[in-house]
């Protein structure tokens, strides 16, 4: 069973960035297909971004151009690089796994 830990996140002005880290366990984490997911207050989890075992990406049309999920089998990391941030990219990100959640990261833009 992978465990999944965040981290990364923080408060930034407008058009910052932040890069937020996925760090994995388990042997098998090079071919999982890995997601990061967010949480606005009020709102539903909603899918940001995937990446799969050979690199593979796909984005949410509200982060498409400005953030890029990327992944380290051999470190057993995936990360989110997140650049012109907008207030309304305030949420709790999660990284997800086949099956396991992280416990999700803070991130807050506001000026």
């Amino acid at each position: 069973q992978v465990q999944l830990v965040e981290s990364g996140g923080g408060l930034v002005q407008p058009g910052g960035s932040l890069r937020l880290s996925c760090a994995a366990s388990g042997s098998s984490f090079s071919i999982y297909y890995m997601r990061w997911y967010r949480q606005a207050p009020g709102k539903q989890r909603e899918l940001v971004a995937g990446i799969s075992s050979g690199g593979g990406t796909n984005y949410a049309d509200s982060v498409k151009g400005r953030f890029t999920i990327s992944r380290d089998n051999a470190k057993k990391m995936v990360y989110l690089q997140m650049d012109s941030l907008k207030p309304e990219d305030t949420a709790v990100y999660y990284c997800k796994g086949p099956t396991a959640w992280g416990q999700g990261t803070q991130v807050t833009v506001s000026s």
